[in-house]
């Protein structure tokens, strides 16, 4: 399979929208066809910013199942399928396979702190389960763990296993893992701010938070790279800096939502233990979309 060039450019960590507390289906699928229209290069659902650590079982499933039937294979869907509990996240990558999914993202697991063994037989585990790439997805913030480039490296001796989601915030990994692994080996940074150096060093794409908010300059910023053009890059990357910077204010998925919201695409509602947007954080979105040109 032609992986490099299927998982390239801006994937969009989409958030889940609800209403009444309940998943907003007609939303999300809304949200999904003006991704697409507007450029967006793949697709990320169920992630941390689809809000996956509130969803049930249930609505993770569904969610993974709009998304690939409403994007109708116009572009690669990497459903999450990440959990602390091995069996869980095999469960949750075989649904993601049996739905359609091009792929799936398998976080490293938060809270319990494996060991580097413990997190390459947990990867192990799900490449065994199923017959689709796995994106690792490298968080070492949110999950306490960092996965070594030696285990990385490991881990790509296998079938499925086929890059990462790099949140390290660390730009020499990408350098180190490329050195290690090989050009083949898929590099998605998982920061926006960050992206446009991440490329430089040999990435492969992003996957964005501000994309739902401004999916067509994220995904601009990323054809512009592809083509060498790197002032161009530049140019764009002087638009979405304040965005970067104010979606994260708060955390992601919150800012992503209330950009939406501003953008008349989504009800702003997360799901407690999350709030929506205090009123400053508001007015620096606002202000930055503004900035962006993706609102007068």
């Amino acid at each position: 399979m032609a992986a490099k060039t299927k998982f390239r450019g801006s994937f969009t960590a989409l958030v889940t929208p609800f209403k009444n507390g309940a998943l907003d289906e007609q939303a999300f699928r809304s949200l999904v066809n003006w991704q697409i229209e507007q450029g967006t290069h793949g697709l990320v659902p169920v992630g941390t910013t689809g809000e996956s650590p509130t969803l049930s079982h249930e609505e993770h499933h569904k969610v993974v199942e709009w998304c690939i039937a409403e994007a109708k294979g116009r572009v690669p869907v990497i459903a999450g399928a990440g959990s602390n509990s091995t069996r869980e996240a095999v469960e949750l990558a075989r649904h993601a396979e049996k739905a359609g999914a091009d792929a799936v993202l398998v976080v490293t697991p938060y809270y319990n702190k494996p060991t580097q063994e413990g997190m390459y037989q947990h990867f192990k585990a799900v490449n065994d389960a199923i017959g689709i790439p796995i994106i690792i997805y490298n968080i070492p913030p949110r999950s306490v763990v960092d996965m070594s480039v030696d285990t990385m490296s490991r881990l790509y001796e296998l079938d499925n296993i086929v890059g990462v989601k790099d949140a390290t915030a660390n730009l020499g990994r990408v350098s180190q893992q490329r050195h290690a692994m090989g050009p083949d080996f898929i590099q998605l940074s998982g920061e926006d701010m960050t992206a446009l150096a991440y490329m430089a060093a040999g990435g492969h794409g992003c996957i964005s938070v501000v994309s739902n908010i401004a999916p067509k300059l994220c995904s601009d910023l990323m054809g512009a790279v592809f083509a060498g053009d790197y002032p161009g890059a530049l140019k764009i990357q002087d638009r979405l800096v304040p965005l970067h910077d104010a979606v994260f204010k708060e955390p992601g998925v919150a800012g992503a939502k209330h950009g939406l919201t501003l953008l008349g695409r989504i009800q702003e509602d997360v799901r407690l233990p999350l709030m929506t947007v205090t009123e400053p954080t508001g007015k620096a979105i606002r202000a930055a979309m503004v900035h962006a040109g993706v609102i007068n």
